[in-house]
């Protein structure tokens, strides 16, 4: 789209085009709304600005990851690189490829925190793309020792993404957790989002938290084909971009994919792929539906199109 960069730059989204690839930052969406031990928005805008401050950071891996977990275990779940997850209203853990470190620092030092890991991790690295692939954490450690305090590491246990529908907020208001169907916004449905919210948070989960919305927003979004009931089946089911978007697909998996939604129950959990390479499949346990260009191999079972719904009901997860 001609112009895109520049009005995106306006907007302040691209705020260093150098460090575009590497500004990879998760934050608990709910932090400062409901629950949570601390409200890591703040820290999340500090550490992308220090993040663009740093010219070497651009050397990072386009996949290394930074989270900010406030307490309840969302974020931290999510594979990051390097995370800081609260462990009170001002203290959190450093966890390295999602397990405690044992290194604890205060909320005012958080991102200098995870900025100071990622520069470790560059000098470590090798040819590593990862914080998972180090063999030796040691000197990611010990470049926090002037920073951090130590502990014995503990288990933190994660919990599920944003609950889908509507959500109390601490301050008597409601959000609302929308899903559209596998991830994707039509620009009528953007619109609609930004008649109903002042604001729309994205969330890591192909969905979106919409704080301080009526109650009447409720039945608009439905209408407009967003999903806002957490037991809806298409909850469960994700997919490549299919045919005629990949040439490489062998069907119009989205197309497929659509005509059996409604007839899933919430419990099913399953991705559709046009082909060998699957593209998007999640990392939960789930049933492979392969397009094979005259149906479909679910779990290495060929199925019809027309058989895909019952047989997924059938085969469905718990």
């Amino acid at each position: 789209m001609p112009g895109l960069v520049s009005r995106l730059s306006a907007a302040g989204l691209l705020p260093s085009p150098a460090h575009e690839r590497v500004r990879n930052i998760l934050a608990s969406p709910q932090s400062g709304l409901s629950g949570g031990l601390a409200d890591v928005r703040d820290l999340a805008a500090r550490v992308d600005t220090e993040l663009c401050a740093r010219p070497e950071l651009t050397a990072l891996p386009g996949r290394f990851l930074f989270a900010l977990d406030d307490g309840r275990g969302d974020i931290s779940g999510e594979g990051a690189d390097v995370c800081w997850r609260a462990v009170g209203p001002g203290t959190g853990a450093l966890l390295l490829d999602g397990a405690d470190s044992g290194l604890r620092v205060g909320a005012a030092q958080a991102s200098e925190a995870l900025l100071g890991l990622a520069e470790a991790f560059l000098t470590a690295r090798g040819t590593a793309w990862r914080v998972r692939e180090l063999s030796d954490l040691a000197p990611l450690v010990d470049a926090m020792r002037g920073l951090a305090s130590e502990v014995g590491p503990v288990d933190m246990p994660v919990s599920p993404g944003l609950p889908i529908g509507v959500l109390q907020q601490d301050n008597g208001g409601v959000s609302i957790g929308v899903a559209p169907v596998f991830g994707q916004l039509s620009s009528a449905q953007l619109r609609l989002v930004a008649d109903v919210a002042a604001r729309a948070v994205v969330t890591p989960w192909r969905s979106l938290l919409l704080p301080d919305v009526p109650g009447s927003a409720l039945g608009e979004l439905t209408d407009a084909g967003l999903v806002v009931d957490p037991d809806a089946g298409s909850l469960g089911v994700s997919s490549c971009i299919g045919h005629p978007g990949c040439v490489k697909s062998r069907a119009d998996v989205r197309a497929d994919a659509s005509k059996v939604l409604s007839g899933l129950p919430a419990r099913v959990r399953a991705h559709f792929s046009g082909c060998e390479r699957r593209c998007g499949k999640p990392s939960a346990e789930h049933k492979d539906v392969l397009a094979m260009g005259d149906g479909y191999r679910v779990d290495e079972v060929w199925v019809s199109v027309d058989d895909l719904a019952d047989t997924l009901a059938q085969k469905g997860n718990v």
